[in-house]
């Protein structure tokens, strides 16, 4: 484990886009999993300046690692996100898009094994120690790309969306660690904590992305405020 603690949010997202562009480079086929949300704003938007419309980064797939479907809208939470923040503002090619969808999650592994496993996954840190969509209680160490269904009765937090009854899909952990090179981002003091717990702390599902710490080639990207509990 690699563990890189930047100033603040702009030199996080700064690191973790030349480590993504770095990965991005290659001369042959790169197939890349990335995160929505909140936490890699910083790095998509600095991309998007590079990467659109360069016949220099044609070679690159992306994968979406979970989804979360709605009801009467054609795409899930997560691809609407990503191509919200990144696909659709650096022009990213359809046809390089391959999204993971609560139809076809039984195939993820398979399709992945068969377009030669995923060169790098870019993804966050849950305040409860989730990753992907690998959550407290429902998360086993065993399990390759799986579905979840909502009880409404999580003891971790559940988005508005997802009423009781919903079934999301993620990677699993063992889909995970088969990554090439796992990279986690974390920025602000409130998730500090958790950062301890799951980089330093016992590997245990009571906080999933603790396994993380076993991956052969895991590089986290900190800011100051979510290392501050670390011990140096």
């Amino acid at each position: 484990m690699k563990i890189i603690i930047e100033k603040d949010f702009e030199a996080m997202s700064e690191t973790a886009k030349n480590i993504l562009l770095g990965c991005m480079s290659q001369d042959k086929r790169i197939n890349l999993s990335i995160t929505a949300g909140n936490t890699p704003v910083g790095v998509y938007k600095s991309m998007i300046e590079i990467v659109k419309d360069s016949p220099n980064y044609t070679n690159v797939h992306y994968y979406n690692f979970d989804e979360i479907p709605v009801t009467d809208q054609a795409e899930g939470i997560t691809i609407t996100d990503l191509r919200k923040l990144y696909f659709t503002p650096a022009n990213i090619n359809e046809a390089n898009i391959h999204p993971l969808t609560v139809e076809n999650y039984a195939q993820q592994d398979r399709r992945l094994a068969m377009d030669g496993g995923l060169d790098a996954m870019l993804i966050g840190l849950g305040g409860d120690g989730h990753f992907c969509g690998n959550m407290p209680t429902t998360t086993s160490f065993e399990n390759l790309t799986y579905k979840v269904k909502v009880s409404g009765e999580e003891p971790w937090f559940v988005p508005d969306m997802m009423e009781k009854g919903l079934e999301f899909v993620t990677m699993g952990p063992v889909s995970v660690m088969r990554v090439k090179h796992l990279i986690l981002i974390v920025n602000g003091k409130k998730k500090a904590e958790m950062v301890k717990n799951v980089l330093q702390g016992p590997v245990t599902e009571e906080y999933p992305a603790s396994v993380l710490q076993l991956h052969p080639n895991f590089t986290v990207i900190l800011d100051e405020e979510a290392a501050s509990k670390l011990d140096r």
